[in-house]
């Protein structure tokens, strides 16, 4: 740990991000692995946002790169800071991670269901989109039929708010529609 906050401090930053865009297939996966354990300590976080690399991260979110699962882990981590949640915005990357939690691996759906509730929980208008994107249907079907790892950061994602029963399959999709409303209404868009 203190490791990485030195990392983060040497302007290490910078040149990883720099990889990620711009390196070869091999340095753009081992840049994304290197962004995702410095983004585990907080005060690298901004500095990663700050340095483009949720542009680079949304573009890698396109199967054919072969790389989602990495980038949405990192998204996934950059989502729990207001700066990485803008980004997320403007970068176009919610109707990517929506697409993921339809159609991307188990660790992927669980990962951009994190990353997307995030932004629900502390963006009305974020909310909006996510549920413009039709976000509910594949979000039901995780709950459903999703891994257990899945099915817990759908619930631990969502704390708060009174979208689960205790047993499965844990919501429906009229129960996660209201919530969301009623998250829209507590956040001030509703009124």
């Amino acid at each position: 740990e203190i490791n990485k906050a030195r990392i983060g401090r040497s302007g290490a930053i910078r040149p990883l991000v720099d990889l990620l865009g711009n390196g070869t297939p091999r340095g753009k996966k081992d840049a994304a692995a290197a962004l995702f354990n410095l983004s585990l300590i907080h005060e690298n976080k901004a500095q990663i946002v700050q340095a483009d690399a949720v542009r680079y991260l949304v573009k890698l979110l396109d199967p054919a790169a072969g790389m989602v699962d990495k980038a949405v882990a990192v998204l996934a981590s950059l989502a729990t800071t207001s700066e990485g949640r803008t980004a997320i915005g403007q970068e176009g990357g919610i109707p990517l991670l929506v697409e993921v939690v339809e159609l991307g691996s188990a660790r992927g759906k669980a990962n951009a269901t994190a990353a997307l509730l995030q932004l629900c929980t502390n963006s009305s208008r974020f909310c909006i989109m996510v549920l413009q994107e039709g976000a509910v249907p594949p979000l039901v079907a995780l709950s459903r039929s999703g891994t257990q790892r899945a099915k817990e950061k759908v619930y631990t994602a969502s704390a708060g708010f009174p979208l689960f029963s205790k047993s499965p399959p844990f919501f429906n999709s009229e129960n996660l529609y209201i919530s969301l409303i009623k998250l829209l209404v507590l956040t001030g868009t509703g009124t």
